[in-house]
């Protein structure tokens, strides 16, 4: 507990947890009156040369002026904040408010001085700029606009710190000294900056997870069999290069199955870099001071017994964390299953699985302990026999996610050279904004393939997950957007990450089928078809068909410029041998590499024989010579399965994979058409228009007079019809028409013909309760409706009716923006009408939108038809819906404040639209985490 300084509580929201340079992790928080004997302490172990760059002048010690001063803040014109790890400082920041004169002083003066000094042993972990951060978002919150520091000339690091942030800045000599100022708005470059810095420290700090030096197993027993025990002996099976240590208490032996013992982690001579904790709950804290105290990197709690056990678990995870990242230390855990890495180089298998994956260019991430062993079961079934070598370089089962999570494993898997495809199963996300951004520039330069459990029930008990008020079909469009392949089972996430790990991507949607057997060729075309793709006609080379036959074959289809991907079916013929199937191997294989651009699959029926020979066919090892395809001799098998580490690329053999039935390899291309079809759009974006008769500034200040009325505030129609005005958005007009005489006198003021309508909530949009009268041509035709809806639905206090001129008719469709407090801002599209509300037709799109995404947007949803002339009805105007579109996605994101918009309906006619409803939502404008300084998530 921080005790308050002078003018204003304890801000305790400006703590927070950050991952520096070299991955080790430091808190930040406000220095407070407590802190006088830890800032003394930090003080002496500076050097002098450090003290001399911060004061100007020889400062051997700080007197007791120096302390009080540099303890005692207001947070408000006078901050400072210190980086900790075991509760010691490493480094200071401070700010002090000036005037134009450069003198103290308060509010409105909107400039400050700041200032770092940076212990020696942490200098170059990237702290300093960890800190600026930091102040600069307290500052802002302080209504400080600028900083200005004077550094030393010599003092080369520190400008550089301010020099490479990003923000707009002005460079003074004078006196000898450098004067820095810069702006402490975020622009596009600081922003970059931060989120570079983010990437490479969070994927650093994954790194040392996976790539430790030495390794402790904790809680490691004599008996075969118990978890720690297990871990250790999977660790020797599997070779681990580095230094292996047993931890136990209960040890008094200095030896455990051949590896060094000891009893406590702190009798370890060595450095250690991992610590996998296994023992009971209780008796973790004090392994982890230990493990703290003894300079570990990174811990894997394989213990069970914390949020996934019910509220006092989750209080003892919390406790965990912290305590952790008091030390610096990253967990992967608790509850989890461990980690593994297949690079020839480490060979760590620190998990529970009894058996090394075959190494290869697939990573895998797992929430699920039982759903990881399935992953791993599955790749080495298929991936080493079945469909041809393919492995696994990293695997990650996080278990609880308390501390490491998918996000991080993204950021090391983003840069990873012996990371080709990223494979994913995932229960929950626990920070869906963060996870999109990343997701997205990862996909932009390897495969993700996703897989979500529990998407129809709650996250599991140990998963801490923001709220979100998005069903999971918008989650997973918006995924989708994000060029994430979206599959829905585990099955399918093996399928597709075995064509992305051993196929080029098709250039397009056509395929060629040829193949022994013309059912199954048939079977293929229409599995084809359901998937969106275009077919050629299947080849049928007969049950007859020779290695030689499907060579011949192959090569013509892969060469005609129609197709963009080749599936191969194939049978067994009646006594067939292995040496046929060796042969019909390399016919495929060398076919295939007649054409290095365009994917091939193999479809097999029970032909465990073709299957492993595709995968000796590609091997890299020594094989016998053969003659031309077709001529009957098998390949020598490889001695060890070197194909593991092979992926797409153009240096590495071209690996055919086989699937069991023509639905699952369908399926695969059609997930890999897609994903093909998003890098190409992703390579140019699109922009987000400019409109010169937007009244950005009129807007805001009519929001900040709404809500100083209240929050959450739903707008009265004439004010949200005078705010939308604002951006472009006419709502046609509409009367309210609380007894006859008045909606006669609204129809004349309006003209004839008129509609009549309903804005009750139980009938609002709901033509076909028979809500809405359309067409009125006069007074008579009016009054008679009038009675009609009274007569059927209520009085009109109840119905609250409103007279609206007649729109020009077109489809009818809605269009909506939501500021999801998980996802952010969405904008939604889809056709009104109760038929496509059943059908969840709707598509969905992160904002900012831009023009290529409206244009997507728009046609995207499986009604699209209809407003392209479905059917020989007319083509209604899609430009000026996506206008409508791009104009809304601008309103919410130029003002945070409005949390939802709805235009519904909006008749979209030949030519032009027109919004005949729109309700607008208000309130304050939520955090936005995602521009703030970077931060661990808050336990």
């Amino acid at each position: 507990m921080q005790t308050s300084s002078d003018r204003h509580e304890y801000p305790s929201h400006w703590e927070a947890d950050v991952v520096l340079r070299d991955g080790g992790t430091a808190r930040i928080r406000p220095i407070t009156v407590d802190d006088a004997e830890r800032l003394v302490s930090f003080y002496e172990q500076v050097s002098d040369e450090s003290k001399y760059y911060r004061f100007f002048a020889p400062y051997p010690r700080l007197s007791a002026k120096d302390v009080h001063r540099f303890t005692h803040h207001d947070f408000v014109d006078r901050v400072g904040l210190a980086a900790t790890v075991g509760g010691e400082f490493i480094a200071t920041v401070r700010y002090d408010r000036i005037n134009a004169d450069g003198r103290p002083a308060s509010a409105p003066a909107d400039e400050a001085e700041v200032a770092f000094l940076v212990q020696d042993a942490h200098q170059g972990r990237g702290v300093a700029s960890a800190l600026l951060e930091h102040i600069a978002a307290v500052a802002r919150e302080r209504d400080i606009r600028r900083f200005a520091a004077e550094v030393l000339p010599a003092n080369t690091k520190m400008i550089k710190v301010f020099t490479d942030a990003g923000y707009q800045q002005k460079r003074h000599f004078e006196d000898g000294v450098v004067r820095l100022e810069f702006d402490l708005e975020p622009t596009d470059r600081s922003l970059a900056v931060q989120r570079a810095r983010e990437q490479r420290a969070e994927a650093r700090s994954v790194q040392r997870l996976l790539a430790p030096g030495s390794v402790a197993v904790i809680g490691a027993g004599r008996t075969p069999g118990g978890v720690g025990r297990s871990v250790l002996d999977n660790l020797r099976a599997a070779g681990f290069t580095g230094r292996l240590y047993a931890v136990n208490k209960a040890l008094q032996e200095k030896e455990l199955a051949g590896v060094p013992a000891h009893r406590s982690v702190r009798d370890i001579a060595e450095p250690v870099d991992l610590a996998v904790v296994a023992v009971p709950a209780p008796y973790v804290p004090e392994v982890v001071a230990e493990c703290g105290e003894h300079g570990v990197q990174g811990l894997v709690v394989v213990s069970a017994g914390y949020a996934e056990s019910g509220p006092a678990g989750r209080e003892r995870q919390r406790a965990l964390v912290r305590q952790a990242r008091t030390y610096g230390m990253r967990i992967i855990g608790p509850n989890a299953f461990g980690v593994i890495n297949t690079s020839p180089e480490v060979r760590l298998n620190a998990s529970l699985a009894p058996e090394m994956p075959r190494p290869g260019r697939i990573g895998l991430f797992a929430q699920s302990g039982a759903i990881g062993i399935a992953l791993l079961s599955r790749l080495h079934r298929r991936g080493g026999g079945v469909t041809g070598v393919t492995g696994v370089s990293t695997f990650v089962s996080s278990g609880n996610r308390a501390d490491v999570s998918g996000n991080d494993v993204l950021q090391y898997w983003y840069d990873d050279p012996d990371t080709d495809v990223a494979l994913m199963y995932l229960e929950s996300i626990g920070n869906p904004r963060k996870f999109t951004r990343l997701a997205r520039r990862t996909a932009a330069a390897k495969p993700l393939v996703v897989v979500q459990g529990a998407r129809h029930a709650a996250a599991p008990q140990g998963h801490a997950v923001r709220a979100t008020r998005l069903p999971h079909a918008t989650v997973s469009a918006l995924l989708r957007q994000a060029g994430v392949i979206r599959v829905d089972t585990i099955t399918e996430l093996v399928d597709a990450g075995l064509l992305l790990a051993r196929q080029p991507l098709p250039a397009g949607p056509r395929v060629a089928i040829l193949g022994n057997s013309e059912s199954l060729g048939l079977l293929t075309f229409d599995a084809c078809l359901a998937e969106g793709l275009r077919p050629l006609p299947p080849l049928d080379l007969t049950t007859a068909a020779s290695a030689e036959d499907f060579h011949r074959a192959l090569t013509k289809a892969l060469a005609d410029d129609r197709c963009d991907a080749v599936v191969v079916t194939a049978i067994p013929a009646v006594g067939e041998t292995s040496a046929q199937d060796a042969a019909l191997a390399e016919a495929l294989r060398s076919a295939s590499a007649s054409a290095p651009a365009k994917p091939v699959l193999v479809v097999h029926v029970e032909l465990g024989g073709l299957a492993e020979a595709l995968s000796a066919a590609a091997s890299t090892a020594p094989q016998a010579a053969s003659t031309a395809p077709g001529a009957g001799q098998a390949p020598r098998p490889a001695e060890r399965p070197a194909t593991a580490v092979s992926g797409p690329s153009e240096a590495s053999p071209r690996l055919i994979p086989a699937y069991p039935a023509a639905e699952r390899a369908v399926r695969a291309l059609g997930e890999a058409v897609k994903y093909a079809q998003w890098r190409r759009e992703v390579a140019d974006p699109g922009k987000v228009p400019e409109y010169e008769d937007i009244d950005e500034k009129g807007a805001a200040e009519q929001i900040d007079e709404l809500l100083s009325r209240g929050s959450g505030l739903t707008l009265a129609p004439e004010d949200a019809c005078v705010l939308l005005g604002r951006y472009g958005i006419d709502v046609h007009r509409a009367l309210p028409a609380p007894t006859p005489d008045e909606a006669a006198a609204a129809a004349r003021t309006l003209g004839y013909p008129v509609a009549l309508k309903t804005t009750a909530p139980h009938l609002r949009h709901r033509a076909d309760l028979g809500g809405v009268r359309l067409d009125l041509t006069d007074e008579a035709q009016l009054r008679r409706a009038y009675t009609e809806l009274t007569d059927l639905f209520g009085t009109p206090e109840v119905l609250r009716p409103v007279v609206q001129g007649m729109a020009p008719r077109g489809v009818d469709t809605v269009v909506r923006a939501v500021i999801d407090p998980a996802a952010g801002a969405v904008l939604s599209f889809g056709l009104a009408g109760a038929a496509s509300e059943l059908l969840g037709d709707t598509a969905h799109r992160l904002v900012p939108v831009t023009d290529r995404d409206a244009s997507s947007l728009v046609r995207s949803i499986r009604t699209a038809p209809l407003l392209f002339g479905w059917r020989g009805s007319a083509p209604v105007d899609t430009v000026a819906l996506e206008e409508l579109m791009l104009r809304v996605s601008r309103l919410v994101d130029d003002h945070p404040e409005v949390v939802a918009v709805s235009l519904e309906p909006v008749v979209v006619a030949p030519r032009g639209l027109s919004v005949l409803g729109a309700t607008v939502r208000l309130a304050r404008a939520p955090v936005r985490d995602d521009l703030g300084p970077r931060t661990l998530p808050v336990v």
